[in-house]
């Protein structure tokens, strides 16, 4: 039970509980970073059809924060004359600079997708270059949102940086999953490094992705749907986005836990603090799959990024225990000195979020301290 430190009146306490409970609900009903990200991935769907156009309905009825592609995106040749009926025409409100004949130009920045074999073949995949603007270089790259920390990579092997485990590209996503911070990292990639389908495995996309830091990888190619544990890493092949369904002969890999190729359907993503949730339905809206990854409790207590930082009203600050402790969360200015206490009190073992409101704190920088027992520990925060 969290309570809230202060010298005010027992009315103006309550007032300042029942304020502080009211910002909490609003954080989790509508602040991204507070509430988790709730994502898509489509894999393997660019081809105009009923099937697409039944996949695009079912990952829209999610209201996904955005979504993400693993590939082949524009099918069959990805030529420019068939790129936005492929995509913009079920897709176009998520697209960041929109051009096409689907809807009005958009500045939403909600659709990440990486390149597929079928995005190369014509004109070495200038379609969609051209089509798309993305971060980095655009065959791969980097971005975050909230408690996601997204890599996507180019593993056709007209890549010029390379897609072997020693490559330029390799590198650059060791050093950067090294660098991040985020609660989930999640590596997304066209050839599947893992599949009992008909392509099988592609050895080139085997990197040493858990040593370096990732939280699982998602693929396509494979026109099923199958999670896999390897290495106590998760791996899902997900390619039934729309084009077509494989069937194969192949043995089921003794990796595999689950495997499905009975229709279309798309993977939805819910990522907390501690928890990452992802769950395949087909478009018919029925679960063929769930599978949740949780945090470790961190053994000592930690103090998490506020989110979102900055802000500019209200943000969400988070703490975890590995047991029961008398805790104080408290703000300081540039000076040091005190301007908020948040918390004050003993809390139980396990993630804390307490809310904090600006209440009339001046735009900068401040420092939010945890203190404890033998721990002290800050982090910064903008207000805008």
């Amino acid at each position: 039970m969290i309570t809230f430190s202060t010298s005010l009146a027992r009315p103006r306490r309550i007032a300042a509980l029942l304020r502080g409970l009211l910002l909490l609900a609003v954080l989790g009903a509508s602040a991204p970073g507070a509430r988790g990200q709730r994502f898509a991935a489509i894999g393997d769907y660019g081809y105009t059809g009923t099937p697409e156009r039944d996949v695009a309905n079912l990952v829209k009825s999610w209201n996904p924060d955005f979504i993400i592609t693993l590939g082949d995106n524009n099918y069959d040749v990805g030529d420019s004359t068939t790129i936005d009926q492929n995509i913009g025409q079920y897709y176009h409100e998520y697209i960041y600079n929109y051009k096409g004949r689907y809807g009005p130009k958009t500045f939403s920045d909600r659709f990440f997708p990486s390149l597929g074999n079928h995005d190369y073949y014509t004109r070495n995949g200038q379609a969609y270059r051209d089509y798309f603007t993305l971060p980095g270089n655009g065959r791969y790259y980097e971005l975050v949102r909230g408690n996601v920390h997204l890599f996507a990579l180019n593993s056709d092997p007209a890549e010029p940086d390379g897609i072997g485990a020693t490559s330029r590209q390799a590198r650059w996503l060791q050093a950067a999953l090294a660098a991040s911070t985020a609660r989930w990292k999640v590596v997304y990639l066209h050839h599947a490094p893992y599949s009992s389908g008909q392509h099988g495995n592609t050895i080139a996309s085997q990197w040493p992705f858990r040593a370096w830091g990732a939280s699982v990888v998602l693929a396509g190619h494979d026109h099923h749907y199958e999670r896999l544990l390897v290495d106590s890493l998760l791996y899902i092949v997900n390619g039934l986005g729309g084009r077509s369904i494989y069937t194969s002969s192949r043995p089921r890999l003794p990796q595999s836990q689950k495997y499905f190729n009975g229709n279309y359907g798309a993977l939805l993503l819910n990522a907390t603090p501690d928890s990452l949730t992802l769950q395949f339905y087909t478009r018919q809206r029925v679960l063929a799959d769930s599978y949740v990854l949780r945090q470790p409790l961190s053994p000592a207590a930690k103090l998490y990024p506020v989110i979102p930082n900055p802000f500019r009203e209200a943000a969400l600050v988070e703490f975890s225990l590995p047991a029961p402790a008398a805790v104080r969360l408290r703000v300081l200015n540039v000076l040091g000195q005190e301007v908020a206490t948040l918390y004050q009190g003993t809390a139980p073992a396990g993630w804390q979020r307490v809310p904090w409101a600006r209440q009339g704190l001046a735009a900068g920088l401040y420092y939010v301290q945890l203190q404890g027992s033998g721990f002290s520990q800050v982090v910064k925060a903008h207000i805008d």
